[in-house]
């Protein structure tokens, strides 16, 4: 039996809807500007470039229900809705027609940012992980497993913010869909069983304050409730 020098980190995990067992968080990849019109909204030309990627721990997760801990040396923390994929078996340069068979479920997310942070960080040219990669930046809900929700290629994504809408799309104007985002993150890293990928969010991103409550939801999947404390 293996020993170690400190206690081993614990493992992190999702709840599973309408199941006792829990869904092991591996690895969480992120998709940046994925809707045409939250690019635009940012800056940037929505043309179908590339997609990129940057990461948050798995540690970062906060459940559905619970508090987003607004974090110290900001000023300006956005909220972004995404739908969530989680994968049941990972590999490397995975085609895009066998994408899906890959995926375990699917969830509602929000990707928190430090916007200030990471706006000084662009700037700088400089990682962004002070801005996305920070203690409770990736709240999610729990996993509807295919079988369930089948695979959501179109439906609403919105979240609210004290009652009142600030995003809302759909899953069909995602830059890059589900598979073809699975495919390519595939020839950058080789996937593994329990990873997520946060697909990216719509416009209307904005700023959240303590004692706002976050209610977010993807038709078909589910729904997210986060309060900012």
């Amino acid at each position: 039996m293996t020993s170690y020098a400190i206690s081993p980190a614990p493992v992190h995990s999702l709840p599973i809807q309408g199941d006792q067992v829990r869904f092991p968080v591996n690895r969480i990849f992120c998709v940046g500007r994925n809707y045409s019109e939250h690019a635009r909204e940012m800056g940037h030309n929505p043309d179908r470039e590339p997609p990129f990627f940057f990461m948050k721990p798995a540690s970062a997760i906060v459940a559905d229900g619970g508090e987003f801990a607004y974090p110290p040396l900001s000023n300006d923390v956005h909220h972004e809705i995404e739908l969530v994929v989680a994968l049941k078996t990972g590999g490397a340069n995975i085609a895009a027609a066998d994408a899906l068979g890959h995926v375990y479920g699917y969830a509602v997310g929000l990707d928190m940012t430090r916007r200030d942070l990471q706006g000084e960080a662009k700037k700088m040219g400089r990682p962004w992980d002070t801005g996305k990669a920070f203690d409770g930046s990736a709240p999610c809900g729990e996993l509807v497993p295919v079988a369930r929700a089948g695979h959501p290629a179109s439906g609403e994504i919105r979240l609210d913010v004290n009652g009142a809408q600030r995003q809302v799309g759909d899953l069909a104007d995602m830059i890059w869909n589900v598979p073809d985002t699975i495919a390519y993150l595939s020839t950058l890293f080789t996937l593994q069983p329990g990873d997520l990928i946060f697909t990216g969010t719509p416009a209307g991103v904005a700023a959240v304050q303590r004692g706002d409550r976050m209610r977010g939801s993807v038709a078909g999947v589910g729904v997210l409730e986060v309060a900012v404390v």
